[in-house]
């Protein structure tokens, strides 16, 4: 039986990244920089941040760019253009609380970028009870070794587990790591193709789509 189910956030649980294209783009042209393509924004999607901007604007001054991208992350939370989930993914995820399956998050992004999303009082706060970022693990993905910390410090084993992802690198952590994968082609940025098949456990088109596919496995 698949007792955790450990979910990638970013256009996974939510469609984040023509929201962070637009916000980023913010950004380079509060430096007086020309914005990025949104084509080359897609080709490193997935790249932590730190990681991505050389590539997506070269020469940036990144300790600029890093001491002004907060206040605009702040702004497009509180204006609602950012990190909003979808009310029927919150009902998937109950779905599978109530068949007494554990939620964990597993992400590349920072420990900052997802504090508000464990704050109490949030929707996601009350539903997960864990949550694995580039702060607290080792490796990032795809090294399977992202999934170390998770699996020491829960005592679960591999088969126990499912990862939804929407990146094949993803697939590749958790089929490295020996963990289920479920790609989620909801946000139309990567297709099945792209995935190497011996990681792919199941493919769904919507993140609503999870609850019986994880109950077949």
């Amino acid at each position: 039986m698949i007792r955790a189910v450990i979910v990638d956030f970013d256009d996974t649980l939510c469609l984040t990244e023509e929201a962070s294209f637009a916000l980023e783009n913010e950004v380079l042209i509060q430096m007086g920089r020309e914005p990025m393509p949104r084509a080359l924004h897609l080709a490193t999607w997935g790249l932590p941040l730190p990681e991505a901007m050389p590539y997506r604007s070269p020469g940036l001054d990144l300790d600029q760019f890093a001491a002004l991208f907060p206040a605009m992350n702040q702004r497009y939370l509180a204006d609602g253009k950012l990190d909003v989930i979808p009310p029927e993914n919150l009902a998937a995820l109950d779905h599978l609380l109530h068949e007494g399956r554990t939620i964990m998050l597993l992400t590349s992004r920072a420990e900052a970028e997802i504090r508000h999303l464990l704050a109490p009082g949030h929707a996601l706060a009350a539903r997960v009870t864990g949550a694995y970022h580039r702060n607290n693990t080792r490796f990032t993905k795809p090294d399977p070794r992202v999934f170390d910390e998770l699996l020491t410090e829960t005592g679960l084993n591999p088969s126990q587990c499912v990862y939804i992802g929407d990146s094949p690198g993803d697939a590749v952590a958790a089929g490295g790591a020996g963990i289920h994968f479920i790609a989620c082609l909801q946000s139309g940025v990567r297709r099945l193709d792209e995935f190497d098949p011996r990681y792919v456990t199941a493919a769904v088109d919507s993140f609503p789509q999870i609850p019986p596919v994880i109950a077949a496995l």
